[in-house]
């Protein structure tokens, strides 16, 4: 029997269906009892409990109030964990969108510990983030690290990957706080004047 070749569905950008289907909060919509969102841990969970907020900019330095994002990362002791299960303390994926009367987001979180990489090497303290907007086809990959990690963010193998040293604060989140609680600012630029890194995964 023939093998059929399959022709590679084409991509389009990122429409108000990512929100309705993904993003609820954020189009008005009532949530789902079963919703991945932007709280990966609870009260509970062990760790260094965080929020990160931020902005997505466009290449005019204007806000991009309709983009969404995902999250990816380590718990507290460096263990990443695919089993989604809301009745866990803590789980490793998260989502959030930013909003359309702010452009800002948010993400309930713990700090997650170190990860050595494929060859073994310790990696800073950091989160995976994949961002989808419009004008976007295929979305952006990119990492979060922290500003209190410098020694650490110093030695990180994909850091320093990139060779242009002001360019790595670019994946930096700044500590702050939010009503006095610790909290972590990372705004993405998605191109021209401070571009955020982005990765090809």
């Amino acid at each position: 029997m023939p093998i059929e070749l399959l022709t590679e569905t084409p991509s389009q950008t990122a429409g108000p269906y990512v929100h309705i289907g993904l993003a609820l909060a954020a189009a008005g919509n009532p949530a789902r009892p079963q919703e991945i969102w932007n709280q990966m841990a609870k009260p509970e969970a062990p760790g260094e409990h965080i929020l990160l907020i931020g902005n997505v900019h466009d290449g005019n330095g204007h806000l991009v109030k309709d983009s969404f994002l995902e999250f990816w990362q380590a718990d507290d002791q460096g263990r990443y964990d695919s089993d989604y299960d809301l009745e866990k303390p803590f789980n490793c994926f998260g989502r959030t969108a930013t909003t359309f009367e702010t452009g800002g987001w948010t993400l309930h979180t713990i700090k997650p510990g170190v990860v050595n990489n494929a060859a073994g090497v310790p990696m800073a303290p950091h989160i995976n983030v994949s961002l989808f907007a419009r004008g976007i086809n295929i979305h952006l990959q990119t990492r979060l690290y922290f500003s209190d990690e410098a020694e650490a963010n110093a030695a990180d193998p994909v850091l320093n990957l990139i060779e242009q040293p002001q360019r790595r604060e670019t994946l930096v989140a700044q500590r702050c706080e939010v009503d006095g609680k610790l909290a972590y600012r990372f705004d993405i630029t998605i191109q021209g004047e401070g571009e955020t890194v982005f990765f090809d995964f």
